[in-house]
């Protein structure tokens, strides 16, 4: 039976730490002699059907949560994501004119696109690669998602705002990329030519060739 000072003692030192420890560095903590690995083997018993249990990992020793309790404890924080001015110009023309290509965004803009601006949409799960256009250099082609009508609280993209509905707002008049993007939705234009849609490991490569070369 070890000495019950030794194991508190050794309680102390693994609550107070910030990282494991190794028994080599509690050994310097304890009198010289003390078998530090029956203390560690009586504390852990102690705990072994307690809230936290005594654990080792990669040699050294840590009190965690004990395992059948992680569903209970874990957190789940809501996250708020604050979209740049280019970011949200960005998404507003992917949303009224998908699918669109970078060169067709930054035409409607006026400035040139930074591969900032996508990666922020596509992470926040509100665009997605949609195929690539049929003209020379076969260029992304972006759309939205499933996730940009929940977010937004939209059944399907034809309850966005028409272009009555923005300028009573007032958003034309406050966002002349915006003002001069819905004049220009209307238009009927050329006919995209859209790829089959992806399944789940072809969308991933393409996502990912998308933000690095799109």
């Amino acid at each position: 039976m070890t000495d019950f000072q030794h194991v508190r003692m050794v309680e102390a030192l693994l609550f107070a730490s910030a990282e494991p420890i190794d028994e080599g560095t509690l050994a310097q903590r304890l009198p010289q002699g003390i078998d530090v690995a029956a203390v560690l083997a009586d504390l852990r018993d102690t705990y072994a059907e307690r809230g936290v249990n005594l654990v080792r990992r990669d040699g050294r020793w840590a009190f965690r949560t004990a395992p059948d309790l992680a569903a209970a404890l874990t957190v789940e924080a809501a996250v708020e994501r604050k979209l740049s001015r280019a970011a949200v110009e960005t998404l507003a023309i992917i949303a009224y004119h998908q699918p669109v290509t970078r060169a067709e965004i930054e035409e409607i803009r006026g400035v040139a696109l930074s591969k900032g601006t996508l990666d922020a949409l596509f992470e926040a799960g509100w665009v997605r690669p949609r195929g690539r256009k049929r003209t020379p250099g076969r260029p992304v082609l972006w759309a939205t998602t499933d996730a940009f009508l929940d977010h937004f609280g939209l059944t399907a993209l034809d309850d966005l705002p028409g272009l009555d509905e923005l300028k009573a707002a007032g958003l034309l008049d406050a966002r002349p990329v915006l003002s001069s993007y819905a004049n220009r939705a209307g238009d009927q234009g050329e006919p995209v030519d859209v790829d089959e849609d992806l399944d789940e490991d072809a969308l991933e490569r393409r996502a990912m060739e998308a933000l690095n070369l799109g």
